[in-house]
């Protein structure tokens, strides 16, 4: 049976992004795989990693809890919006304290490149942007995807990253939405 984890990096609970969570849920539920759920804005820890590498910081309960949770998936969705070209500061401090040393990758003496340790999980980004598709892939070259799908998720093993990119939200027809929203479900039925 697949474990599935949808990851909110969304800090509003009232945003478009909780509704794709959703739709997702709804459309994974139609399957025999066990779903579970981090909302990052509901967690408590502080995400400032503030000895950097150097020291490690203890890790809150809701921070071991989410560690667990991606330590047991096999499929892992993470569904947040793009600000700023990368995502916003509560998903990067959930990021840098939870993708740690000897849990999420183990660095190897003398070797530039770590142990990826979460090697056979798959994971899906599905990314709401102000910004068309176009201009983020031809003009900005993709800065957002680039550090979280390779710089992130792929060096500490996750393969495939797949990726959602759905724009333009702000001003969107609750058409557009309903449309989105049919889209994740279906992604979520599929386990994709």
């Amino acid at each position: 049976m697949k474990q599935v984890l949808i990851i909110n990096g969304h800090p509003d609970k009232h945003s478009f992004n909780y509704a794709l969570s959703e739709a997702y849920i709804n459309g994974a539920d139609k399957t025999d795989s066990i779903i579970s759920q981090i909302n990052i804005a509901e967690l408590e820890f502080n995400p400032n990693l503030k000895f950097g590498y150097r020291k490690r910081m203890e890790l809150e309960p809701d921070l071991i809890d989410a560690i667990d949770k991606i330590k047991k998936a096999d499929h892992i969705v993470w569904i947040f919006p793009m600000w700023w070209y990368g995502y916003p500061a509560l998903m990067k401090g959930f990021i840098d304290r939870t993708f740690l040393p000897g849990i999420t990758y183990q660095p190897i003496e003398g070797k530039p490149l770590p142990k990826k340790l979460l090697k056979g999980k798959s994971a899906r980004l599905i990314i709401t942007a102000d910004t068309p598709k176009w201009y983020d892939f031809l003009i900005m070259k993709k800065p957002t995807i680039n550090q979280f799908k390779k710089g992130t998720l792929q060096f500490c093993g996750i393969h495939p990253v797949k990726v959602t990119y759905i724009s333009t939200i702000k001003n969107s027809s609750s058409d557009f939405r309903i449309k989105w929203l049919e889209k994740i479900s279906l992604l979520g039925k599929n386990i994709g």
